[in-house]
């Protein structure tokens, strides 16, 4: 196995400026990698993978989630959670497409009267 990389800045920069605009979202160190909470609840987890790829996980309702599971990459499925989508990250992600998704994630994670 190999080591974790650090997900370039220029990722977690981006992905916070869509989850900052929202109200009560906090940025936090996680295990490894960086999450975005609200409530306590995570919106969203960039992180590096042991095969050196990075890796972004987020909340989508259930339809969604067997959808882009299907789609196969840059989408992937996890296992601890019934409400996850994951999407590889590198230079040809369409990070519109992603700040759409993390917004979904924050309107299924956010209290009703804040979201969007």
């Amino acid at each position: 196995m190999g080591e974790r990389p650090d997900v370039p800045e220029e990722f977690v920069e981006r992905i916070d400026t869509v989850l900052r605009a929202w109200q009560g979202v906090t940025q936090e160190r996680a295990w490894v990698g960086t999450r975005w909470k609200v409530r306590g609840a995570t919106i969203a987890h960039v992180f590096g993978g042991e095969d050196g790829r990075f890796r972004i996980t987020f909340r989508g309702e259930p339809d969604e989630v067997a959808a882009f599971g299907h789609m196969g990459p840059p989408y992937f499925t996890v296992s601890w959670g019934s409400n996850v989508i994951g999407l590889l990250l590198d230079e040809h992600s369409d990070w519109e497409e992603l700040a759409e998704l993390l917004q979904d994630s924050y309107r299924i994670q956010a209290p009703s009267a804040w979201a969007p």
